[in-house]
């Protein structure tokens, strides 16, 4: 029996009648619904786990919100928008759009992943999250998936840039990831004694990342820490 077929007979005609009505969004085909909310753990087949919905999310997260950055500021240049964009779409925000729609409650995953740990609870939920995305664009184009995105990121978005904490953030996708902790390394100070510029580079590993500038070494130290959090993201 195809494994889509099973979850539904496995359960309720359907199961995600409230996620519907939590994203105010009815799937037409239930498979990309379903897909979205397979673990890689019940399903390694790529058309039958989340993760190439995934993969499309991301990409319709960004081109969304970077156009509403547009329209929110539009004497915003490059740098700010940038800025702004990475406080959005970054797994740690997106995760916690992920917990306010309760996605944790619909996945199917093996019991052997341990939900209650807050890494893996964090990274399924900014998955899951991204996945939800992917589906509502392919079922029913740009439309829906734009109401999701500004229903919840969009809605959000002050409480992002208000707490952003990019070093501590990098700290804990490093941990997310299973990597090594970053190290900040100031490698130039330049400038009068009034007037400081410092660069700090971020190295994680073996890996050095592109570097911050500050007016002091705490704002270097934030701005590297993004740029290695953009790197990482990719």
């Amino acid at each position: 029996m195809p494994l889509f077929d099973f979850l539904f007979k496995s359960s309720q005609s359907n199961p995600f009648a409230a996620l519907e009505k939590i994203c105010k969004y009815r799937f037409k085909n239930r498979q990309y619904l379903i897909q979205a909310f397979t673990h890689r753990s019940i399903s390694s087949q790529p058309r039958q786990n989340y993760e190439r919905l995934e993969f499309l999310g991301d990409a319709v997260i960004d081109i969304v919100v970077s156009r509403e950055l547009m329209r929110e500021f539009p004497e915003g240049d490059e740098g700010v928008l940038t800025q702004k964009r990475s406080a959005l779409v970054q797994k740690i925000f997106l995760a916690t759009m992920g917990q306010l729609l309760k996605l944790l409650d619909f996945v199917q995953i093996e019991s052997t992943v341990d939900l209650k740990e807050e890494k893996i609870a964090v990274k399924q939920s900014a998955n899951l999250f991204e996945a939800l995305v992917g589906a509502i664009y392919l079922d029913g184009g740009i439309e829906p998936a734009k109401q999701l995105i500004l229903n919840s990121i969009w809605t959000h978005r002050h409480e992002a840039w208000k707490s952003v904490n990019y070093k501590g953030q990098l700290i804990e996708l490093c941990h997310m990831k299973q990597i090594d902790n970053p190290k900040f390394l100031v490698s130039n100070v330049s400038g009068p004694d009034h007037q400081k510029l410092f660069e700090v580079h971020v190295k994680i590993g073996d890996e050095i990342y592109p570097s911050g500038i500050g007016t002091n070494k705490k704002s270097a130290e934030q701005h590297a820490a993004q740029h290695a959090m953009e790197v990482l993201q990719d």
